[in-house]
């Protein structure tokens, strides 16, 4: 499977035109029905819609189309409708003038002060009867599918370009500890020689209170000791684990988010206890240069699904 990115945006249009047998109700009714779906990271799938009054309808179906296809991130949907006659106010039908008159008629019949029906207010009923008669249904659904599957394959390019930056990092990590591995031999055999040394040196200044043998057994036993304090061979098997994991996910794919995070935790736990063993310069630039590369992959682990 591949791997995923939480982040895209996809959108597409489609035609509209009326059901309506009045013909100047369904030229009022053409349109563009566009839609918009955008995405970004999120712990969890969070889904809003920003929908008109006359497609809310439909949320619980497009949610259902969401929560199939998409696992996580933060989904914004929105709607929007460009009529193609942009210029011309809308005009009502006789019938709905013959219906308004005579719902205003039995108003004030009732209510005297009432008060009577702007030409505003008719325009804007006008506007709704249009609306009405625009077949949603045949157009909302697939529409949605279009673009939910054009946002899942921008995800998919952007979950390529994670994987190839996550492997990278993955490559340098390795060299990195490869470098460390034959620094503590080095450092134990460098802190031999002066504990041998000074041991030495105190034998000299000794007049014969300590021994030969005595002051080459004190010195092997502190340079075991150091040998232990500074020893990062568990820490890098356990370093280069955590590398073969995520290699490992990285391979598979599908919703490996949370898993590729918690091993990014790790390997910086690791990179710190290397650093904090560091007996020399060299691997402590080691350690650093591992917490910068672990931090970019960290950055980047973020947006995955």
């Amino acid at each position: 499977m591949p791997v995923y990115s939480m982040t895209g945006f996809a959108s597409a249009q489609r035609n509209m035109a009326g059901t309506d047998v009045d013909a100047d109700a369904k030229t009022a009714a053409a349109g563009h029905l566009g839609i918009e779906i955008r995405s970004v990271n999120s712990r969890f799938l969070d889904l809003s819609f920003k929908l008109a009054d006359d497609l809310r309808q439909f949320e619980p179906a497009l949610r259902e189309m969401m929560v199939a296809k998409l696992k996580r991130g933060k989904v914004e949907v929105r709607s929007s409708f460009e009529s193609a006659n942009h210029s011309a106010v809308a005009e009502p039908s006789t019938k709905l003038l013959q219906r308004l008159n005579a719902i205003q008629d039995n108003v004030k019949s009732w209510l005297p002060q009432a008060t009577a029906l702007s030409v505003a207010d008719v325009i804007r009923l006008s506007s709704g009867e249009q609306s009405s008669s625009r077949d949603w249904s045949s157009a909302i659904l697939p529409l949605v599918e279009k673009v939910l599957k054009e946002l899942l394959l921008a995800r998919q390019r952007e979950g390529e370009r994670l994987a190839l930056m996550l492997q990278d990092r993955i490559a340098q990590l390795r060299k990195l500890a490869a470098q460390a591995v034959p620094l503590v031999p080095q450092l134990v055999a460098q802190q031999r020689q002066r504990f041998m040394e000074r041991w030495n040196e105190a034998l000299a200044l000794g007049d014969g209170a300590i021994t030969p043998d005595a002051a080459r057994d004190r010195a092997l036993t502190e340079a075991t000791a150091f040998a232990i304090r500074i020893d990062v061979a568990e820490e890098i098997t356990r370093l280069d684990s955590h590398l073969d994991e995520l290699e490992r996910l990285i391979k598979k794919g599908g919703d490996i988010g949370k898993r590729l995070d918690f091993l990014i935790q790790e390997l910086h736990r690791e990179a710190n206890t290397i650093g904090s063993k560091s007996a020399a310069l060299e691997l402590t630039h080691i350690s650093v240069d591992m917490k910068v590369l672990i931090e970019q992959m960290r950055e980047q682990v973020q947006n995955i699904e």
